[in-house]
């Protein structure tokens, strides 16, 4: 016999399903209900959760602002939790999946997915009340006494992959400097038809050069970017400008679009068929750039002048570490130098300070 007492309780209209022969209901809350109903507290977490349930502090901020900043144009997958105790549904006929949930309003209710969502809508609710109006969709699990709760939390983050930073590039239209990297992708050498737009690596048979992740990373160190500033219509054209000012000095990419090199040759044996080499010549191009506003084209040209072959002594501790590429900021920064010394520009300081550890 039930000993659900309907007087004190939570009620939702929700859509009753089953998953391996149990109940699951799908309700949606406005966004001011959330933070109430929901409550994150460690202490009433069992023991065994707490490791795996500790809230990442440093990752609210970042979803609280996107929140706030895309009030009409944003998007928050379900949130996913257990009841630890009986709830009640009632559907609107007989036999029906659509009805009302019932959970008791002293019900243990646990998070397993979705704790970072719940805080940052707590905080960006103080900025912007407004989106209390917004609804977003629950899962609940019954779960009583919360014992398959910590196999919940497994299963459902077992699978979760993140996408690669190239697919994110592609896809993100807010990030200014992920549409920079999308029309140079579409419009600049050497990348027009050598990019891969959605893999954060290219494999040995590839035909293509570059991936779209590394030529975001690389033109934000060519225009001296933040990781979050945005790139405008004025520093998206100097980095096309730029690229198509390296490829024309550049035999080695010429001869990939002529087709008298393969992609595959080329990555083997040279380093600027690799990202390193594309963010070393974004940090390079940086330093020409602020030296010389007005002519730094002319000096492109001296690029000629190098010999990108990873088997140059010069690139030693450089790019190559044990005969292998090295993609430490350390290591771009130190083939950098290569590069801007080739240019005729003069080291800064922190360059001189990274040369005297090479030596050593």
């Amino acid at each position: 016999m039930s000993n659900f007492d309907s007087s004190y309780c939570y009620s939702f209209p929700a859509v009753r399903g089953f998953q391996a022969g149990r109940p699951f209901y799908i309700a949606t809350c406005p966004l001011r209900t959330i933070p109430k109903m929901f409550v994150f507290d460690e202490d009433e977490v069992p023991p065994e959760l707490r490791a795996q349930r500790t809230l990442n502090l440093s990752r609210i901020p970042e979803i609280v602002k996107y929140l706030v900043d895309n009030p009409k144009d944003y998007t928050f997958s379900a949130i996913t939790v257990s009841v630890g105790s009986e709830v009640q549904f009632e559907g609107y006929e007989s036999g029906s999946q659509l009805g009302n949930l019932k959970v008791p309003l002293d019900a243990q209710i646990l998070i397993n997915d979705g704790q970072h969502r719940r805080k940052a809508i707590e905080e960006a609710l103080k900025q912007n009340p407004d989106l209390g109006s917004d609804n977003i969709p629950v899962l609940f699990f019954v779960d009583e006494g919360l014992k398959k709760s910590q196999q919940m939390f497994a299963d459902l983050n077992k699978y979760a992959v993140k996408p690669s930073p190239s697919l994110s590039t592609l896809y993100d239209k807010r990030d200014q400097s992920s549409e920079a990297a999308r029309i140079l992708a579409a419009e600049a050498m050497p990348f027009v038809g050598f990019t891969e737009m959605e893999k954060s690596s290219i494999s040995a048979k590839s035909p293509k050069l570059f991936t779209l992740s590394s030529i975001k990373q690389a033109t934000r160190s060519l225009l001296g970017l933040s990781t979050k500033a945005a790139a405008t219509t004025e520093q998206t054209n100097l980095a096309i400008e730029f690229w198509q000012s390296v490829y024309n000095a550049t035999p080695e990419w010429q001869q990939i679009h002529k087709k008298e090199l393969s992609p595959a040759a080329f990555r083997q044996e040279y380093i600027h068929a690799h990202g390193i080499g594309l963010h070393a010549l974004g940090f390079a191009g940086n330093a020409l750039i602020e030296a010389y506003p007005d002519s730094w084209q002319e000096l492109i040209p001296k690029l000629k002048e190098v010999d990108w072959r990873k088997s140059n002594p010069i690139w030693r501790n450089r790019s190559m570490q044990h005969n292998k590429l090295s993609k430490a900021s350390t290591n771009i920064q130190l083939t950098a130098n290569i590069l801007k010394q080739t240019l005729g520009l003069e080291l800064s300081e922190s360059d001189i300070e990274l040369e005297k550890k090479i030596e050593q």
